[in-house]
């Protein structure tokens, strides 16, 4: 344990500087903010964690924290609470710095491994943008009891400040593949053995109707207890034709109610416990 008190010194400003992702991409470092988020980087990724900050009250408040570092060897360290909102205005007075994964042989690589774990659910993200969403839907999804979440190419960075906390600690609950071509994701999974669902209100097959059928699915309905992959789109204007064209089906979210549409992270809630609910 080490204390800090200088506002100015260069480790406050090193730690400063990762909300921005060159920052991330030169130190090969991230931020996580926040008691929940560092509790579980601690408990579910200490090889990872470099340092802990936290104010003096927080170290006495979250006792739980100091303990889970002292028996991962983590340095952890005592700042006060100038020090630690100079770091991050959004720490609530506990904060960490973690080591990026290492990006091995790339994300097909990366989705490869994971796929050899034989996931039963998965969440797809394409082209999801926004860093609340984003972090809200691999929340769902480690809610939810999935096994996995990839996000494709020109999705947001998982690992930006925002991303991170909407996280809420799922970040550090299941495997998370980042980069992967849409298009090379649904083959991969496809060769995994997991049926491909597209969510998008154009689709053909109801959720609710599969639901009633689950187990008994006649010929091109698709069986939600069996292993399955869900795609879910960007924010704005949700899956294309060409990428709805590579699912297997395509399902809605039934609206009973006036509303236009549900949020992505409230579609991909209710579509994620679907698969859960009937795979179990």
């Amino acid at each position: 344990m080490t204390e800090i008190s200088s506002t100015r010194s260069d480790r406050v400003k090193m730690v400063r500087s990762l909300s921005g992702r060159s920052a991330r991409s030169r130190t090969g470092r991230f931020l996580v903010e926040g008691p929940q988020g560092v509790r579980e980087a601690v408990r579910y990724s200490p090889q990872s964690v470099r340092d802990v900050y936290l104010t003096a009250e927080s170290r006495d408040r979250y006792r739980e924290i100091v303990a889970d570092a002292e028996a991962a060897r983590v340095y952890f360290h005592v700042t006060t609470p100038e020090v630690l909102e100079a770091m991050s205005p959004d720490a609530q007075g506990v904060l960490a710095v973690l080591d990026l994964p290492d990006p091995g042989d790339g994300p097909a690589a990366a989705l490869e491994l994971a796929l050899a774990q034989s996931p039963r659910l998965v969440a797809v993200l394409s082209n999801v943008r926004d860093p609340g969403n984003a972090g809200a839907v691999i929340r769902a999804a480690d809610a939810a009891g999935a096994d996995l979440v990839v996000l494709t190419t020109n999705s947001v960075d998982i690992h930006s400040p925002k991303v991170v906390r909407s996280t809420a600690g799922s970040l550090f609950h299941l495997p998370v593949v980042t980069g992967v071509p849409l298009d090379e994701a649904v083959a991969a999974l496809g060769l995994g053995g997991l049926q491909t669902l597209a969510a998008d209100g154009v689709g053909t097959h109801d959720l609710d109707d599969l639901l009633d059928v689950a187990g008994d699915a006649p010929e091109g309905v698709p069986d939600l207890r069996a292993p399955s992959a869900w795609i879910f789109g960007n924010e704005a204007w949700g899956l294309t034709e060409a990428e709805r064209g590579l699912a297997d089906a395509v399902v809605r979210v039934p609206i009973r109610g006036r509303a236009e549409s549900l949020n992505l992270a409230t579609a991909a809630t209710v579509c994620l416990y679907a698969s859960s609910r009937a795979q179990r």
